[in-house]
């Protein structure tokens, strides 16, 4: 016959099992944004499942706590194995060493996929192997760290982490649902071990003190879940999307066109130092992107060689009669953590770089292949076509061996894209007066900057049909002014493509090496068109109202310096404070200065840093902050008589304090130790073991109120002669991170004493 205890202890595993299950089902949710459906969502929660109810089912037996976490760990390789190695492991079950060997292949291969895809990444047999697996490994640490250490407040910090990665590395709006199912899950496995705890405790008035202790702490942690989800993960500066490789800290560059989040965040931060010898600061491009298909461009997916062979980066070349321009630009990263490198167009050298590093020939970008941008300085050398108007304008742009998705358009192309591009470029007989049209429309008064509009009107993306509503109302920001000109180029028969960088920097007024030095901010992430002309190649346009510089081409005439003589084409008027544009071959008197990305948002440069100090303060605080309220409880229920609640006070200072509190211990033992060998005040603490043993051994005889005063006393000068008595490192830690948050009187993790000789 089962004893009561065990009658009420396997109700709550079963139920915190359950809740661990949720709890671990709602933290996979947010990872449908990063990663496709597929195969990987039914597999991990089979496998949570299963890990589980093999725990549950090894505790029922009674198991040891070791034995229990090395069962589940069997089990998770032997499901990895039978649903991932099967080919090469015994009975299809049991991995062997050719099983062991394609491990750190398939580990790779998901690594490549995070690192070079684009969100939401496709759901291949290495990122697969990587989601489950880990999702496996979660739920045996998530369900030891619950049903045996009995800590779900650590657990549920755990979890928010986790369910709040995809959330930064791909931002946009918050799964509720996710958010709220892991809410409940949480709450309701602090219940469970509330109601848990209360029925084996010794004293039946340490119900309301305690749990409302834990309530308390509980709502401290629900509360910090809340303002990370809803309010701080908005506020972070960009991190890593689309598989960038990163840590959280800094910005970084969204390939997939999905600018809006970014350019809308209420503060830049400054991601680029970079100093040049041309005559002003260069467009930095990453990555290019020119497959569409209706909705989204695609990041080009090119061969990438080893940067530094000969084929990576070769000399530009161009027709005879072309001029070519060299310059250097030094390029210092600060807070950007992105594989692709930003770097000046077009690139023929790049040092100076730490890691391994892979150039793309086919668009000159250079990207890594096994860290990030993170802190890197480096050099880039350009050659720069310079071809005057004469020589642009008998070049054509139709394509000639080039790959068909530079042209390809899809079926369903809203009629308005192709009409309006016929319409603006209609009096134009060369290819480069037809772009040249079209980029002087974008930039007209008709045409305004904005990034609300798009959401107001609801055609905030790339998409074909974003596009059409754009061309309609005539507001958006990059991303649709460069989309719009990629797609009406290709309805004119041009090959055209989208680059993803940055807008030049703002002079900083600093000389280095009688080059100005240039800062360039997260809110000047950009994308802009390209068209590939014969004989010269791809050509840069701004076609972006009130951003950057349009591009135009200096007559022979004005490059001869023949005062008699003047351009056919005179160069548009430049958006105030812009800087010079990168194709702009005889540096023809348009004005240079600073950018405005978007908004202007200088007033609010100094938010970041106020905003990440308090952030820190914040986080350093919130566990003293806990303790505090939970002690506050403790108090007051001691004040109103509850010998319990003024005893677990003593014990949490303890535990804060590095010392053991073994479930093994009674109060007497307890309390006759800490006043031996740590400092204990002994007149309190005969006071504190007195009423601690009446209420234990005598459960019906109630305190009156009028002694609640007497063990409040107690305990606090109990409290104060231990902390006078620690080192002053150890009671700095006791406040900053209180182990009584976590860690609970008699768990075993509270600590043992050692034996003595009697």
């Amino acid at each position: 016959m089962s004893s009561p205890d065990t009658r009420t202890r396997r109700p709550a595993e079963l139920a915190l099992t359950l809740g661990v299950f949720v709890a671990v089902f709602a933290s996979l949710l947010p990872l449908l944004r990063v990663v496709e459906s597929g195969s990987w969502v039914p597999g991990a929660v089979v496998l949570a499942a299963i890990i589980l109810a093999v725990g549950y089912a090894c505790r029922w037996f009674r198991l040891p706590a070791v034995a229990v976490s090395l069962v589940e760990a069997v089990v998770w390789v032997l499901l990895i194995t039978l649903s991932f190695l099967r080919d090469t492991a015994l009975f299809g079950l049991f991995p062997t060493p050719e099983s062991l060997r394609r491990v750190p292949d398939l580990l790779r291969s998901a690594f490549d996929a995070i690192v070079q895809g684009a969100a939401p990444l496709p759901p291949e047999a290495g990122l697969t192997f990587f989601i489950v697996a880990s999702m496996g490994l979660l739920t045996i640490v998530i369900d030891h760290v619950v049903l045996t250490a009995r800590m779900p407040l650590l657990a549920a910090v755990g979890l928010i982490a986790i369910s709040l990665i995809p959330s930064i590395a791909v931002p946009g709006p918050i799964n509720v649902a996710a958010f709220v199912l892991l809410a409940v899950a949480i709450l309701f496995l602090l219940r469970i071990e509330v109601r848990s705890r209360h029925r084996s405790t010794a004293a039946p008035q340490t119900s309301r003190s305690v749990a409302g202790g834990v309530g308390a702490t509980a709502i401290g942690i629900g509360a910090i879940g809340v303002v990370v989800a809803l309010v701080a993960t908005p506020l972070l500066p960009a991190p890593v999307t689309a598989g960038g490789v990163g840590n959280g800290v800094g910005a970084s560059i969204d390939p997939t066109l999905s600018l809006g989040d970014d350019l809308r965040r209420p503060a830049d931060v400054d991601v680029l130092r970079v100093r040049t010898s041309a005559p002003s600061a260069p467009y930095l491009r990453a990555v290019t992107l020119s497959t569409f298909d209706g909705d989204v461009w695609q990041p080009d997916r090119s061969r990438t060689l080893p940067l530094g062979d000969a084929d990576s980066l070769g000399p530009v070349t161009v027709d005879d009669g072309i001029a070519l321009t060299e310059n250097s630009t030094l390029v210092e990263v600060q807070n950007l953590v992105t594989p692709w490198l930003p770097v000046a167009f077009p690139a023929v050298e790049v040092t100076g770089l730490n890691g391994d590093w892979g150039a793309v020939p086919a668009n000159r970008t250079v990207v890594s292949r096994d860290g990030s941008s993170q802190g890197q300085q480096y050099r880039v050398v350009t050659e720069q076509p310079r071809p005057t108007l004469e020589q642009i304008r008998t070049r054509s742009a139709d394509g000639t061996g080039l790959g068909p998705e530079l042209l390809a358009l899809p079926a369903d192309l809203p009629p308005v894209i192709a009409r309006t591009a016929a319409e603006v470029t209609g009096a134009s007989s060369t290819d480069y007066d037809k772009l040249h049209d079209l980029q002087s429309w974008f930039r007209g008064s008709d045409f305004r900057y904005s990034l609300e509009a798009p959401v107001e009107e609801g055609f905030d993306g790339s998409g074909a049909d974003a596009v059409a509503d754009f061309l309609n109302v005539k507001e958006g920001y990059c991303v649709h002014y460069a989309s719009a000109f990629a797609l009406m180029a290709r309805t004119l028969g041009m090959p055209s493509r989208i680059v993803v960088g940055y807008l030049p920097g703002t002079s900083t007024g600093e000389l280095q090496e009688k080059q100005t030095v240039y800062t360039v901010q997260s809110g000047q992430l950009h994308a802009w068109p390209e068209v590939y002309f014969g004989g010269v190649g791809w050509v840069q346009f701004e076609p972006t109202n009130s951003l950057g510089v349009p591009t135009n081409f200096a007559s022979e005439s004005l490059a001869t310096g023949n005062p008699g003589e003047t351009p056919e084409t005179a160069p548009e008027p430049a958006a105030s404070a812009s800087p010079q544009s990168t194709i702009d071959p005889l540096d023809d008197g348009l004005p240079s200065g600073d950018v405005q990305a978007g908004t202007t948002r200088s007033a609010t440069a100094a938010v970041p840093t106020v905003s990440l100090v308090l952030g820190i303060l914040l986080a350093l605080a919130v566990p003293a902050i806990l303790r505090l309220l939970l002690r506050r409880r403790l108090v007051a229920a001691a004040r109103r008589g509850d010998a319990a609640a003024a005893w677990r006070s003593i014990q949490d200072q303890a535990l804060d304090l590095g010392i053991a509190v073994p479930a093994s211990e009674s109060p007497r033992l307890l309390g006759a130790r800490l006043v031996a060998e740590h400092g204990a005040s002994g007149e309190a603490m005969s006071v504190l073991v007195q009423t601690i043993e009446r209420a234990s051994y005598a459960p019906g005889h109630r305190l009156h109120p009028e002694r609640g005063q007497e063990m409040t006393d107690a305990a606090a000068a109990v409290r104060a002669s231990m902390l006078r008595s620690a080192a002053p490192a150890r009671r700095l830690l006791a406040v900053a991170a209180p182990r009584s948050l976590v860690v609970r009187p008699g768990s075993v993790y509270a600590g043992t004493v050692p034996s003595r000789s009697h």
